[in-house]
């Protein structure tokens, strides 16, 4: 092969040809270095025949500059790349970037020298020094890495080394991970474990495409069941990938998982460090990464011998990728599954409602785990409604629900709040002249968190100090916290009961594997009696003395235009149901709400998951909805809101006319400010036939727009702000 074509990582480019040289040996997927002017680009071997391109005259093709330490990227990687881009409408170079995720892995084998406490002192202690010195206690990392940590400049750092207080270490990059046993320790399982663990076992041994849904209800002892399949894919030598849709989750799987198989798996998620990333990518490329915990980012490592694939609450909706390629994990999953030949288990106990119809049409073989494990029983669920059981002013929780809790403190057991609302209110206004701190980024009220005494953004991440006054009219001490957040929950909790230990379960406090182990142990050890939490808390967690749920406003998730907004309340009022009663205690969940009548509030408390998924397929159906059409969404964005209307309508002027195939808009988005840019939106419904993609495709190509103007294209989307 003295000729080939490359997919460089630039989406502007397009495939480009090269020579190659003599004595340099690439194939397709071979991760090269090609030169660009006087640049050198990466760029993947690629069939030439499945990316088409403009031939260029032989004499005229320069050299490529030679092959990267990695082997090259499989062809069922390749294929997934292919299928996603084209399912997206999304580029083949940045979808193939996903699968180049650590630029410091290309490089080959290395050492660096990392950091860490000696336990000797500084000649001189300053607030700084203190600060990074208890910060960095028990971690190792280089010195940006440490300082990041530390939240203290790099030179406080070369100080500490230059003092013998941080020493460094020598580390080999791709020092080998612990090997997982897959006899380690043996689990005893119930009848019905047994009977699915068996089925996935078996189906790893075939090694063939088949996509399972395991749907067992809370407590079922689904992580236990698939771990099975896991042990018998390493009894193979195989691969095994497992994705999880929180960071927050990891700390729990991890320590479940090292008590079945006697060793942690590698990790994969933004939060790993740029180390910690290398060592794991390269890892998975050679073979030697047994098991990949990670975010849906991971589902594009370039695994050597995958075996198994399995998504893990495979319902949550931040499997979605709402930026760049906006894919969905749970489906691209399936996918890799499919072209790398291999089982794919979507587990979970409130599944997607697509995912129901694909087990009932018979695409997903569905695996049923009805019962909790050791006998554990469901908890008992009552609706509190709030026009007459009304809190008293100025309180958000029914003297009910805080009746409850107290029980559960004199008994010495746990209770958990459920609100899926960060920070202490969601609008700060000013009674003197009704001002209302909106962000300056987004079409968003500013949301109060006085654990910081900031006010934040939830969308873009700007935050400023609350202020002492108002800004507008500058009368002092008149702002007003308007409606709750879990902070202003725990409040209401600490006054009402003042002996309760309550913690403030969010991505603000379980920001890191770290904390949130901190977080698990301190449940565990019965150091917390109240739970205050949003979604976070309603999935993954197992706490045996935890018999109460409160569900605090089950109404918030109605409001609004989502169109899956009754099925994502269903699953996650049903998801933080299920954290109550898993031990030998029987649960109780208390559902505070203005709208008992509402069909979703009804089927929760009557515990009728299937009358509830009936009306939202039959509505869906008669909708046009997914699973039964199609939804995408365009977005037209510019920071000049008169350069983004002109481009919305520009486009809108070329919409397609296609039998069965709805486009509505162009109509500002509802978050029209969105990290400092005017939106415009398409919404497009269609029927199943109809090639929704090609369509897309080439309505876009007739419209050309100014360099300040982005043009993004959602299909599925999930979020319609």
């Amino acid at each position: 092969m003295n000729r080939v074509r490359c997919l460089v990582l630039n989406a502007a480019l397009g495939p480009l040809d090269y020579k190659v040289p003599e004595g340099l040996y690439v194939e397709p997927g071979s991760v090269v270095e090609c030169p660009l002017g006087p640049r050198t680009v990466i760029g993947i071997v690629w069939e030439a025949e499945r990316l088409p391109g403009t031939e260029v005259p032989a004499e005229k093709l320069r050299n490529l500059r030679g092959l990267l330490p990695i082997p090259p990227l499989s062809a069922p990687l390749r294929r997934l790349i292919e299928w996603t881009a084209d399912y997206y409408v999304a580029s083949l170079a940045s979808v193939a970037r996903m699968a180049l995720s650590s630029g410091g892995a290309l490089k080959g084998p290395a050492t660096m020298t990392e950091y860490r406490l000696t336990g000797g002192m500084p000649e001189r202690m300053t607030p700084q020094r203190e600060r990074a010195m208890e910060a960095l206690e028990g971690e190792q990392a280089n010195i940006r890495e440490l300082a990041g940590i530390a939240g203290v400049s790099e030179a406080v750092l070369r100080g500490l080394v230059n003092q013998g207080v941080l020493e460094p270490v020598e580390v080999d990059c791709d020092r080998p991970y612990d090997a997982a046993r897959p006899d380690f320790a043996h689990v005893e399982l119930s009848a019905e474990q047994r009977a699915a663990s068996d089925i996935l076992a078996e189906a790893v041994r075939k090694a063939e495409f088949a996509p399972f849904l395991l749907d067992g209800v809370t407590g079922s002892g689904k992580t236990e069941t698939y771990f099975e399949p896991v042990a018998e894919a390493l009894d193979m030598g195989r691969q095994v990938l497992v994705l999880l849709p929180e960071i927050a989750l990891t700390e729990n799987f991890l320590h479940r998982f090292e008590e079945r198989f006697g060793a942690s798996p590698v990790l994969w998620h933004s939060s790993l460090k740029s180390t910690e990333r290398r060592r794991a990518y390269r890892a998975v490329s050679n073979g030697s990464a047994q098991v990949v915990v990670g975010a849906r980012s991971a589902l594009f490592l370039p695994f050597a011998q995958l075996g198994l694939i399995v998504v893990d609450e495979a319902h949550e909706t931040s499997f979605k990728q709402e930026d760049g390629v906006r894919y969905n994990a749970r489906d691209v999953a399936v996918m890799r599954g499919h072209f790398e030949k291999v089982p794919v288990v979507l587990a979970s106990a409130t599944p997607a409602l697509e995912s129901l119809q694909m087990a009932e049409s018979g695409v997903y073989t569905k695996i049923d785990l009805p019962s909790r494990f050791g006998g554990a029983q469901l908890p008992s669920i009552d609706t509190i409604d709030l026009t007459e059981e009304m809190p008293p002013q100025g309180m958000w929780l029914a003297q009910r629900l805080v009746d409850g809790i107290e029980e559960r403190l004199e008994r010495g057991e746990q209770s958990l709040l459920f609100l899926n609302r960060r920070g202490y209110a969601p609008l700060t206004l000013c009674r003197n002249c009704g001002f209302r701190y909106q962000c300056p980024n987004c079409s968003a009220w500013l949301v109060e968190h006085r654990f910081t005494n900031r006010l934040a953004c939830h969308h873009c991440g700007h935050e400023a100090p609350a202020p002492q006054a108002c800004t507008e009219c500058g009368e002092p001490d008149c702002l007003v916290a308007c409606g709750p957040g879990v902070e202003r929950i725990a409040d209401e909790v600490a006054e009402r009961l003042p002996d309760a230990r309550v913690f403030v379960a969010t991505s603000d406090t379980l920001n890191s594997p770290g904390r949130a182990a901190e977080f698990i142990a301190a449940v565990e050890a019965c150091e917390i009696d109240v739970i205050v939490g949003t979604q976070l808390v309603t999935k993954g967690f197992h706490f045996p003395e935890l018999t109460l749920v409160g569900v605090v406003d089950a109404d918030l998730g109605l409001e609004g235009g989502d169109l899956r907004a009754g099925e994502r309340t269903y699953q996650q009022v049903a998801q933080v149901a299920g954290r109550a009663g898993r031990g030998s205690k029987p649960g109780e969940v208390l559902i505070q709400t203005r709208h008992p009548e509402a069909p979703v509030i009804a089927a929760l408390a009557a515990g009728d998951r299937d009358a509830f998924y009936s009306a939202e397929t039959e509505m869906r159906r008669e909708a046009g909805a997914p699973p039964f059409g199609r939804w995408a969404a365009i977005i037209i964005s510019s920071e000049d809101d008169a350069e983004a209307r002109e481009a919305a309508n520009r486009l809108g002027a070329f919409r397609p006319q296609v039998a069965e195939c709805v486009i509505l808009g162009p109509a500002p988005a509802p978050m029209a400010l969105l990290r400092g840019r005017y939106r415009y939106r398409f919404l497009i419904n269609a029927r199943r036939s109809v090639h929704l993609q090609d369509v897309i495709r080439h309505w876009l190509r007739q419209v050309d727009h100014p360099p300040g103007v982005r043009v993004a294209v959602d299909i599925d989307p999930y979020s319609f702000v």
